[in-house]
């Protein structure tokens, strides 16, 4: 998308501040499109360096970091006052931080089978991946609402990540938020605030996979393939497009936008499943 696109725009990255994540290349993105984006991670150090390279790719004007944990409601809270008082406005959420097993404690390559799964790092899982989105775009949304424009964009996973085998409690987790967009989108319909996931695709060349996982790193989706999509998601060219999904390795720009969301998206969920449920009466 042209340069300057997103003039005027705030925004918040949460789990931004990996030096291979997707949410360090999303924040350049945003960042070298004009937006001022507000940069959150609970690894003040990562965070910084990631900034860094945001700054060299925009201004130190456009770059706020705020080491907050998503976890927390008051911490969500505080992340959105920052992007007020430092910017004076909100325009855009990012939900891209996520933990799995691996950063909590568990370290085989393999993942146990969820009777195997300690309740603490389930729980912890489950309060970055699930409860963390809620608390960000809880804490957003008033403001949006009030100005009538905004944007939430869910980073959830495959549908096939959501149900794998020893994927517990990681695609459950995405799952939920997931779900959790689509009902989002479903009762902001109408108000001028959106709320869509966006997904890479497959496995990524992140921290998610542990060092010595067996996949060839440089086969894998690189996690720059999420940046053309979100620019494209925080700008006023997505207005009216709400409850949907995008993948972005099929994010292709070459395309007519309206042939581009035909390839690249679909329904936010599982709409398509038909209901079975049963109301007597």
């Amino acid at each position: 998308m042209a340069e300057g696109v997103l003039n005027g725009k705030t925004i918040i990255v949460t789990g931004a501040g990996s030096p291979i994540g997707m949410g360090r290349h999303m924040s350049i993105a945003l960042a070298s499109a004009g937006a001022n984006v507000v940069m959150m991670d609970i690894d003040g150090a990562t965070l910084e360096a990631s900034a860094n390279d945001a700054r060299e790719a925009s201004s130190d004007e456009q770059i706020l970091t705020v080491v907050a944990d998503v976890t927390s409601y008051a911490d969500a809270q505080r992340v959105v006052q920052s992007a007020l008082d430092h910017f004076g406005g909100l325009h855009v959420l990012v939900n891209n931080a996520g933990t799995n097993q691996r950063n909590v404690g568990m370290s085989n390559t393999l993942m146990e089978p969820w009777w195997e799964v300690s309740p603490e790092a389930w729980a912890r899982v489950i309060a970055v991946n699930f409860s963390g989105p809620f608390h960000m775009a809880h804490a957003a949304v008033g403001h949006m609402l009030e100005q009538g424009w905004g944007r939430i964009i869910g980073v959830t996973t495959s549908l096939d990540t959501m149900i794998r085998i020893n994927m517990s409690p990681y695609g459950p987790s995405k799952a939920g938020h997931e779900a959790l967009v689509a009902t989002m989108a479903t009762e902001l319909e109408g108000t001028g605030v959106t709320a869509n996931v966006l997904v890479p695709g497959g496995p990524v060349n992140t921290n998610l996979l542990p060092p010595d996982s067996p996949f060839d790193r440089a086969k894998l989706i690189q996690p720059d393939i999420m940046r053309v999509p979100v620019v494209w998601l925080a700008s006023d060219a997505a207005d009216g497009v709400n409850g949907r999904r995008f993948i972005a390795y099929f994010w292709d720009e070459s395309l007519p936008i309206e042939e581009r969301l035909e390839k690249a998206g679909a329904p936010a969920a599982w709409p398509q499943i038909p209901s079975k449920a049963v109301y007597p009466g």
